[in-house]
């Protein structure tokens, strides 16, 4: 069995990372919020308010939030890309986890209140790779759709 180079494992471990967690739900927002090249101001605040707010975010160095997501995108522009990332989302998180990493995803791509195409394809993406029920899947999108309407 040929044994990996020092510095192939280096690039490695650099291109799919080992995360927490708390990172992972992080990346995940990144990964949508970045997926039609803009991210806003909107969708940055609103990832910044998840951070702070949810339970799973307690003991989570917030101030580190920024750093994470510049370490998502560099993980992002590395040689394996968007699959090797969502590979090390999918096994930071339990199978529970997943469906709240779905639902955080959701959540940002709906909060400019217009899914767009390449958003709408991450997320079709993070459905199959994370293997979300098709019927949890349509809750966790109706009940964001739902939050973030407007009365016209």
């Amino acid at each position: 069995m040929a044994k990996t180079k020092p510095e192939e494992a280096h690039r490695v471990r650099e291109a799919a990372p080992s995360l927490s967690p708390q990172e992972a739900m992080v990346y995940i927002m990144v990964i949508t919020s970045a997926a039609d090249r803009d991210m806003g101001d909107e969708e940055l605040a609103r990832i910044g308010a998840i951070v702070r707010t949810l339970p799973l975010f307690a003991g989570f160095d917030q101030a580190g939030t920024l750093r994470v997501a510049q370490n998502c995108q560099r993980a992002l522009a590395a040689e394996g890309g968007l699959p090797e990332v969502l590979e090390a989302i999918r096994n930071a998180l339990t199978p529970r986890l997943r469906e709240t990493a779905y639902a955080l995803a959701v959540d940002v791509a709906a909060i400019d209140l217009d899914i767009r195409e390449e958003e709408d394809r991450i997320l079709d993406i993070v459905k199959a790779r994370f293997s979300i029920d098709p019927l949890a899947a349509a809750a966790i999108e109706r009940a964001a759709a739902i939050r973030h309407r407007i009365d016209d």
